[in-house]
């Protein structure tokens, strides 16, 4: 098996470029050539692909956390070159699934793959390459004609020689076009991993609007938000059992400039309730006041917010429910 190509950048350091072509060798009437498509980022929960959307499109198109399994459905963020536009779509990470939700979730990401025109495959550089990633490895090796490329994440977390152990260690995992060290957090090799992942789409026209940074609906991103607020500091058992709705939203009738938003957070059991809610509440208004601060920043207008916490018996294994939430069968 021939080494894939590890590439890294030294700061400071010139790119290297072409001779220019002479005057009677350069072509006549030579066209920029526009790239454009679809690049996947897959991987085990919890190992900064939403992040990497974020740092990448350079807004907050994705919510993150440190729970795992925080991404519940593909996220599309739109980055824009003038010789192209990279299309990035951040998935749910792959799992063994132990619930209908978790089965959605991983039917979800597979059915990406094959939509897609390349993968960025995720592996953070202070873990070591466990059962996940192999199993993951193992399955990005079926896709015959789409380019997988390696990308190690969150090196700014994980010493030089980490680094370089497990760049070692992901080369030998598949047959990958590129393996890039990155950094979203520290902006490492962020320019180097766009350049890489562009020279793999195909040439073709813009596919979004200029300005467009994501295709989510609004509401969506609002709920999203709010899961987001209701999951820091929440116990390692309840994300997963935390879901959001947006009921209604919409400019107050004689106040265009303010915009209602009613919203339901959805839990499975009475105990769960208690714990997003608080003591005397107090949990429950600072998970409104962030909320409220994120909403505000994405519509670019004032937010009243309006959120109460539901019983959901077993929602994640309800099919019914799981419609409402836009997983299908």
């Amino acid at each position: 098996m021939s080494p894939p190509r590890v590439t890294e950048k030294k700061a400071g350091r010139a790119k290297k470029t072409a001779a220019p072509l002479s005057p009677a060798s350069a072509p006549a009437s030579a066209e920029p050539i526009f790239r454009s498509g679809f690049a996947c980022l897959v991987g085990r929960p919890n190992v900064g692909k939403s992040t990497l959307t974020n740092a990448l499109v350079g807004a907050k198109v994705a919510i993150t956390s440190d729970r795992p399994q925080t991404t519940r459905r593909v996220i599309r963020g739109i980055v824009h070159r003038p010789d192209a536009q990279l299309v990035i779509l951040d998935t749910p990470g792959l799992h063994r699934p132990r619930t209908l939700l978790g089965e959605r979730l991983d039917s979800l990401v597979r059915s990406t793959l094959t939509e897609v025109d390349l993968v960025g495959f995720c592996i953070p550089a202070p873990d070591l390459v466990g059962p996940g990633d192999k199993y993951l490895a193992r399955e990005l090796a079926g896709l015959k004609n789409t380019p997988v490329v390696a990308i190690v994440t969150k090196t700014d977390e994980a010493s030089q020689t980490r680094v370089a152990e497990q760049l070692v260690a992901v080369s030998e995992l598949g047959e990958w076009a590129d393996v890039v060290p990155v950094s979203a957090v520290g902006g490492f090799q962020l320019d180097t991993l766009v350049d890489i992942l562009v020279s793999h789409l195909p040439e073709g026209p813009p596919l979004y609007p200029d300005g467009d940074l994501t295709d989510e609906p609004e509401h969506i991103m609002v709920a999203e938000l709010i899961r987001e607020a209701a999951l820091e500091g929440v116990r390692d058992e309840l994300p997963h059992s935390i879901a959001v709705l947006v009921e209604e939203m919409g400019p107050r009738e004689g106040q265009p400039d303010l915009i209602d938003v009613f919203a339901e957070i959805y839990v499975e059991r009475p105990s769960q309730k208690a714990i997003v809610i608080g003591t005397r509440g107090e949990r429950m208004k600072d998970v409104g006041t962030r909320a409220r601060h994120q909403i505000e920043a994405l519509l670019g207008s004032r937010v009243y917010l309006d959120l109460h916490v539901r019983i959901a018996k077993d929602w994640q294994r309800n099919p019914k429910f799981l419609r409402r939430l836009g997983f299908y069968d």
